[in-house]
């Protein structure tokens, strides 16, 4: 933490912004990376980011992004991250450094050895891209019983409230993320840039701002730090080492943030010692507090017997002479290298920075506390919570967003006028959907279980909806709200493509223009609802990243709407994301359960003895469970994607093989390995192959309110050959789960009791897959459709 204080005060001596640079660890080499630190710092950084990978990064743009998956493929592990400061700290490195990244990987390793392993290893402090201030409050806390650094990020869009709070965290520094940068070829600041750091100077009492949003040029650098204390740059940084030839990355590195900063900071000499900043501070870790360092004969020369390119003879002599002694009115272009330590010069530092992090705004920690105590939390501070699960675990830049978005949602929740509005379209999305007996499939499961045993079986027909699932429910709900919040777009993420062809459809209805995001494989698998998608009007952006599933068009979809926020509303599909998304989506899908309730009484005189339906992220799930989840008489049962078998690697199981972390903004269930990467999955349905679940679904998990069993892709296909041989329906992929769960229930409960299955979608989209997928899974089942 001493020593980021000591490199903003060394600039600020010295007249100039910090520079503070960015590079990802492990890439493009791990073995390269610490000789990329030492570069930036010969070049003129102050301070090193260096990010620790993560392989589902919303906040970040394509370089970054792309630069994490080479990591990634190179295997690139946290305690790699640790090692590459170790080994830079041993060559010479005196610059502070942070970790940055996301929360994930840092939970998996384990905070308190975390904590305690980056201290050992040299690191001076973190920055967490998704740590939403009621955890950031209690990281800090933590940092800082070890000397550590905890850097909040602000956006524009940060509220006064959580501004206050942010500010009042910040030890060191503050990164402000902006995209109110600097404009053409001369570098011009826009207007909002210095309204928005005298805000953040406002509320920071003396704690410097850096700020970031992509400065790539000397001319942008010193504009940026006219007003502000610190400038960041990576995204630069990256595409210098892309493009520099093999071997040479670090050199390249050195002589780019030269030409930003204009100086250089003295190197390591040939005999491996350090010698420190030409002004002799350091990061506290391993440097002489006087300015002396020991030259290669290992005796104090005043600092400047260290050959360096500007002073190649040790001696001084490359230096120039100022001919008056008073500091520089504004950032010299002079290399600090060239004037003698013993002779401080504010002209001969410079901070670079790569893009504008806002501190996340909020109340502050005596605010926050009363507001723990409080009957009615205020919930910008306390977002809803599901046990442990839930949260909003996104960039400061989405917070204002999600904020609007809840009181919106709050509103029109709370207004009978916007229900009854949104039940004047039933007659469109052709609710309420029937609930019938399925008979033959309850006589098929009584012929196939002990005497007295086998349930009767309800479907709930979900799939008879217009668009053919119940995907509807959820568009049509929220494309009112955002017709209510002035948006006049919208984007969604699809998987097996019903929740895209759900919203085009409302998008077409109400004339508003949609992008939907799809994964590439999705997009072969769904080719018939990419049709679909395109004939309503809808335009289809395939995504080639990752896996080329649902998370990475999540990811796709997330990055987009923090670019167009103001006239565009991201429609989420399923119960993730978050809060408030899980909640919207519970809430409007909830008329499942609901019209189950009341058909139920009708039919039978009583409520079911169990419900069942599919799980991927959860939208029909918690549709279906929440209007029972105080019915402890009615059993609630999700049915996973067991692929493979959970045994494997190959299923998208999550609850039943999964643990809790951070995915898309929300605290979950998660598949993840020991080191918080998101792991591949597999499902022969395209709609559950997602590797987390909705907040709501993993607390009832949790207080065993739910109980969640995987289907592998053959029990799928034995559920979608027994609907479709014995009902006449013909399910999606994702119903037939639920359906051979369901089975396998009523074969264990009396006579008498009644199960309801959420025939949650038509099975039309995946006749092609089911064909191409029968010569391997038919002869397992038995089933042989040849002719």
């Amino acid at each position: 933490m001493e020593g980021i204080k000591s490199a903003f005060a060394r600039a600020k001596r010295e007249s100039r912004p910090a520079l503070v640079t960015y590079t990802t660890a492990g890439y493009p080499t791990i073995a390269s990376t610490s000789q990329t630190l030492l570069a930036m710092e010969a070049g003129g950084a102050d301070i090193i980011e260096l990010g620790t990978p993560f392989t589902d990064p919303i906040a970040d743009g394509p370089t970054i992004q792309s630069a994490n998956t080479i990591s990634l493929q190179n295997g690139t592990t946290t305690r790699d991250c640790l090692q590459i400061v170790r080994d830079a700290r041993k060559e010479g490195l005196r610059a502070p450094v942070l970790l940055m990244g996301y929360y994930n990987p840092l939970l998996a390793y384990g905070e308190e050895k975390m904590l305690q392993d980056a201290k050992e290893a040299g690191v001076n402090g973190f920055i967490m891209v998704d740590l939403p201030p009621e955890e950031a409050v209690r990281f800090r806390g933590h940092c800082t019983n070890y000397g550590l650094s905890y850097v909040p990020l602000i956006a524009p869009a940060t509220s006064e409230k959580r501004m206050k709070l942010l500010c009042s965290i910040a030890d060191s520094f503050i990164y402000v993320v902006s995209r109110m940068g600097v404009t053409g070829a001369t570098g011009a600041l826009s207007s909002g840039l210095p309204d928005l750091l005298e805000k953040v100077h406002k509320f920071s009492k003396g704690v410097p701002a850096a700020v970031g949003f992509g400065v790539s040029t000397r001319e942008h650098f010193v504009e940026v730090g006219n007003v502000a204390e610190g400038v960041v740059i990576g995204s630069q940084i990256i595409n210098t080492l892309k493009n520099a030839p093999e071997g040479e990355g670090p050199k390249a590195v050195e002589e780019y943030c030269y030409s930003i900063t204009q100086r250089r900071n003295a190197k390591v000499s040939v005999n491996g010692h350090a010698n420190g900043h030409a002004n002799g501070e350091t990061n506290g870790t391993n440097g002489h507090s006087n300015g002396e360092t020991s030259g290669s004969n290992g005796t104090a020369v005043n600092g400047h017997a260290i050959s360096t390119d500007a002073n190649p003879k040790g001696d001084g002599s490359g230096w120039i002479n100022k001919s008056n002694g008073e500091a520089p009115k504004e950032i010299s272009a002079e290399d600090p290298t060239e004037k003698p330590a013993s002779e401080s010069d504010p002209s001969n530092g410079v901070v670079h920075v790569d893009a504008v992090v806002k501190e996340p705004s909020g109340p502050n920690i005596v605010d926050q506390l009363e507001n723990l105590n409080t009957d009615e939390p205020d919930p910008e501070l306390m977002p809803q919570r599901f046990g442990q699960f839930g949260g909003q675990y996104v960039p400061e830049s989405l917070m204002d967003c999600l904020s609007e978005l809840e009181k919106g949602f709050d509103s029109a929740r709370n207004d009978p006028k916007f229900w009854e509005e949104f039940r004047s379209f039933y007659p469109y999305m052709s609710r309420p959907s029937s609930l019938h007996k399925s008979d033959r499939l309850t006589d098929y499961v009584r012929q196939n279980c002990p005497k007295g045993k086998g349930a009767n079986i309800y479907l709930k027909r979900e799939d008879l909806n217009h668009t053919g699932s119940h995907k509807i429910n959820n568009a049509m709900g929220q494309v009112l709200l955002a017709r209510r919040l002035g948006k006049t777009a919208i984007i969604a993420e699809t998987g097996a493509g019903q929740h895209g062809v759900a919203t085009a459809t409302v998008c077409a209805r109400f004339g508003m223009k949609c992008t939907i995001y799809m994964g590439a494989e999705d997009v072969r698998r769904q080719a018939l609802n990419v049709f679909r998608i395109k004939l309503l009007g809808a335009s289809v952006v395939a995504v080639e990243a990752g896996t080329r599933t649902l998370r990475d068009a999540v990811n796709e979809a997330m990055r987009s709407w923090v670019t167009l926020l103001s006239d565009t509303h991201y429609i989420i599909g399923s119960a993730i994301g978050p809060h408030p998304f899980p909640t919207i989506v519970r809430t409007f899908q909830s008329v499942i359960g609901q019209e189950t309730k009341e058909q139920m009484k009708e039919l039978t005189g009583r409520l079911p003895d169990a419900v069942v339906a599919c799980v991927g992220g959860g939208s029909n799930a918690v549709g279906m469970f929440s209007p029972f989840a105080d019915d402890p008489s009615v059993r609630l049962l999700g049915v996973e994607a067991g692929g493979d078998g959970v045994d494997t690697a190959r299923h998208s199981a999550t609850l039943t093989g999964g643990k809790p972390g951070v995915l898309h903004g929300v605290r979950t269930y998660i598949l993840q390995n020991a080191e918080g990467q998101i792991t591949d999955t597999h499902s022969v349905s395209a709609g559950l192959d997602y590797p987390g679940v909705g907040p709501e679904l993993s607390g009832w998990k949790d207080s065993e309110r739910a109980k969640f069993i995987a289907a592998t892709d053959a029990e799928a296909f034995i559920g979608f050959k027994l609907l479709s041989e014995l009902e006449g329906i013909i399910p999606a992929l994702e119903t037939a789960h639920a359906v051979f769960g369901a089975v396998e229930l009523a074969k264990t409960m009396e006579k008498h009791e009644n199960i309801v299955i959420n025939l949650s979608g038509r099975g039309d989209k995946d006749v092609q897959s089911v064909a191409e997928e029968l010569p391997v899974i038919g002869p397992k089942i038995g089933w042989d459709l040849r002719f």
